[in-house]
């Protein structure tokens, strides 16, 4: 079978991709194949993601719920209560998004669709051929102009410093109105703190009463199962007083937050996409919108019949930043709860946002620095260069 794309992978890169192309103008010729995972062990559980964008979205009717406040609390309860102003935060479920975009490509007679295990890439007379065994046990070759490639790493790429996110989430349903929808609990740190690194429970509200409740640790290593569960019925029953709930689903999950310069060429004609390619913001966790930036690129790129190298999803400047403050809270020197409660209190929520997706000028990066233990990040910064690079799992 010959095509001019192959996407591998049907997460939200993958996906994001075939949508982008399935929409743009006709006539552009551009024949793709997407393969699927099959149900198993390589395909993704379902996840939630979130990202903040100003006014209506792409994806919109895919959104579960938004909001335009966002509430950080300190350790001893210091509570700051911030307006996104223009930008609200949108939150995803994986499933209504497959959905959504499922029914989009449907329209795409230029997209064939396939389950099956990608077995191996590589190099042909006429461009890479992805060797594919279906879920029948059959192969099929699938010989193509250019390959995008979502699928996760077998490990990481050597960095100075890798922390692990990891999390667990419960979608409770309460019998009192304890939550608030308008406003989503982005970091309440009134839960037992690590000794480095940082833990926070993170609260998504769809209503007065149900919402996400969801422990994060950012730390080396992950935790026993039971220790996520402790701390989430913790934080229901001491800190919101919530005494009777039902859990309707659960979901976890590892994110590595690591300093790695991740490579986005892996072969001719061959690229990867989404986190497998950086896309995951190393300070914060947050993939969804550097995808979407990507994508866009890489459609554009190929619609006007260029090499669609996939862009850094994040700046030079954004990566510098992330790789002080990752070294500082993997060695303890920063304390997580003060330094990130004392950032929303000092600099205002949208212009923080917008330093996230890394749309802030040099000006404003130095003035949000600023507001930042200044010493502790120096000190980190001096220490970088000499750390050596040190290989590490992917989780």
């Amino acid at each position: 079978m010959r095509c001019d794309v192959v996407i591998i992978g049907a997460g939200a890169a993958g996906l994001s991709l075939a949508e982008r192309l399935s929409a743009a103008p006709a006539g552009h010729g551009l024949s793709v194949r997407l393969i699927d995972a099959p149900a198993g062990p390589l395909r993704p559980r379902d996840r939630t993601w979130c990202f903040w964008e100003q006014g209506e979205g792409r994806y919109d009717d895919a959104v579960t719920a938004s909001w335009n406040r966002m509430r950080v609390r300190g350790p001893r309860g210091h509570l700051v209560d911030a307006s996104t102003g223009a930008l609200r935060y949108k939150m995803i479920r994986s499933p209504d998004f497959e959905d959504v975009i499922g029914r989009r490509l449907a329209k795409y007679d230029a997209l064939v669709r396939m389950e099956g295990t990608v077995e191996s890439i590589e190099a042909g007379p006429d461009g890479p051929r992805v060797l594919v065994r279906t879920a029948d046990g059959r192969y099929e070759n699938c010989s193509a102009r250019w390959v995008f490639d979502s699928r996760p790493l077998g490990s990481l790429p050597r960095a100075r410093t890798t922390l692990l996110q990891h999390f667990r989430g419960w979608f409770v349903r309460t019998d009192q109105a304890v939550f608030d929808p308008h406003s989503v609990e982005l970091m309440d740190f009134r839960t037992p703190q690590p000794e480095n690194g940082l833990a926070f429970t993170y609260v998504l509200p769809t209503s007065a009463r149900t919402a996400l409740v969801e422990y994060t640790q950012f730390s080396a290593s992950v935790l026993p199962a039971d220790r996520y569960d402790s701390a989430l019925r913790a934080y229901l029953h001491d800190v919101l007083a919530v005494r009777d709930f039902r859990v309707d689903a659960r979901e976890e999950g590892v994110i590595p937050m690591t300093d790695a310069r991740f490579a986005r060429q892996s072969g001719q004609g061959v690229f990867r996409i989404g986190a497998a390619s950086g896309a995951t913001r190393p300070s914060t966790g947050y993939t969804f919108a550097a995808i979407q930036r990507q994508t866009a690129a890489i459609c554009d790129a190929l619609l006007k019949g260029r090499t669609p190298v996939p862009p850094a999803p994040h700046s030079r400047r954004s990566m510098a930043m992330d790789a002080v403050v990752l070294h500082g809270l993997a060695r303890g020197r920063i304390d997580g709860a003060a330094f990130f409660t004392q950032l929303f209190s000092r600099v205002p929520a949208p212009r923080l946002l917008r330093f996230l997706d890394g749309d802030t000028t040099l000006y404003e990066d130095l003035s949000i620095g600023l507001n930042s233990p200044v010493l502790s990040l120096l000190r980190s910064a001096a220490e970088l260069p000499a750390l050596p690079l040190q290989p590490h799992p992917a989780p």
